[in-house]
C-alpha cells in the first residue's frame, strides 16, 4: 500500500469500524465492495460483509443493481437474494418475510429463490 493509501485507510477507519465494514486493499477488492479512488486510481476498499442491519444490506444490494428490489425483474431478484444470502442477511430475524415485503413477492418465492440459488451452486 502507498502513503497515500495508508492515510485514507487510515481517515476512514473510524466510519469503517462505526458500520461494521472493513478497509481492504486495492487489489483485494471484490465485487460487492465499494472502491474508493485516489487520484483516479482505486486506492482502497470497503468491504460491508459484517454490517448486521437488513435496511443496510437491501440499500447495498439495491444500489448495486440499480433499482429497489420491488422494481427488479424476477432474474434481478433471484440475484439480490443470492447476493443478500452471501451477505448473510437470512441469518437475520424475520428477514425471509422482511425481504419479502421489500420485493413484493411471498416469503415462500424467497425461499423458492434461496433454494434455487443454493440448486445452481451459486
Amino acid at each position: 500500500m502507498t502513503a497515500n493509501q495508508q492515510s485514507l485507510a487510515k481517515a476512514i477507519e473510524p466510519l469503517v469500524d462505526a458500520i461494521g465494514a472493513a478497509v481492504v486493499k486495492a487489489d483485494e477488492i471484490e465485487e460487492g465492495d465499494i472502491t474508493l479512488e485516489w487520484n483516479g486510481k482505486p486506492a482502497v476498499g470497503v468491504r460491508l460483509d459484517e454490517i448486521v442491519s437488513l435496511d443496510r444490506l437491501i440499500a447495498t444490494v439495491e444500489q448495486q443493481l440499480g433499482a429497489s428490489l420491488k422494481d427488479l425483474d424476477r432474474a434481478d431478484k433471484q440475484q439480490a437474494v443470492r447476493l443478500l444470502d452471501e451477505r448473510g442477511a437470512f441469518r437475520l430475524r424475520r428477514s425471509i418475510e422482511d425481504v419479502g415485503e421489500a420485493m413484493g413477492v411471498s416469503r415462500i418465492t424467497i425461499y423458492n429463490y434461496l433454494s434455487a440459488t443454493k440448486g445452481n451452486g451459486a
